[in-house]
């Protein structure tokens, strides 16, 4: 059994890939007090907002690294989709991103809410809409990933929905505290190695 070393200034995850083949059953949508709209070509900083919202829990960085004029024209390309689930005050308080950009295929790039919300059926929901908008004509395969930094259940859930694992990598990248791109404070849970270095030299 080997162990690979990772660069203290480096974080380390599994990512499992998940794939859907064949359209779910249709069920009735779960409650919630959340609403879906089409967020059409976003403003960027607002974008970034939500993203950083509902992603530093789980080091989400990968957006937030992008110059404006990159991520400007990801989120107006025609085939990603991008939806926010709003409060009854319509407040941006959650996420979903579908891409369509493979022929035959969506990607859930994004789906996620604010930590406030987590653990209260309000995933369900957005699961499900999710589903339902990325099943569509000419769509044969709905995939997905997540890894080991994201919520302990992120995994557990995918397969709940009926989202079956087909490849593991583990993957390496600098850690985006130690790059200003996230507070040194996000994420507690993931030891932040290149700072305890530092402090300790």
């Amino acid at each position: 059994m080997g162990l690979i070393p990772v660069a203290d200034g480096d974080v380390a995850t599994i990512v499992t890939s998940l794939e859907m083949r064949e359209r779910p059953r249709p069920a009735p949508l779960p409650p919630s007090s959340l609403a879906l709209r089409r967020w059409r070509a976003p403003d960027p900083d607002r974008y970034r907002l939500l993203f950083r919202r509902v992603g530093a829990p789980w080091l989400w960085f990968s957006r937030l690294a992008m110059g404006t004029q990159q991520l400007e024209a990801i989120l107006s390309d025609d085939r990603i989709e991008v939806y926010a689930a709003t409060d009854r005050a319509g407040i941006e308080v959650g996420m979903l991103e579908l891409d369509f950009r493979e022929s035959g295929q969506c990607q859930l790039a994004y789906l996620a809410l604010v930590p406030e919300l987590v653990g209260k059926g309000n995933g369900g929901w957005l699961m499900h809409q999710a589903l339902a908008l990325a099943w569509r004509k000419g769509v044969e395969r709905v995939w997905v990933h997540t890894c080991t930094l994201d919520h302990p259940s992120a995994l557990g859930f995918y397969r709940h929905y009926g989202f079956v694992p087909y490849r593991r990598i583990v993957e390496t990248f600098p850690d985006p505290r130690l790059a200003g791109i996230l507070p040194i404070e996000a994420a507690p849970q993931i030891p932040c190695l290149g700072r305890d270095s530092d402090s300790r030299r």
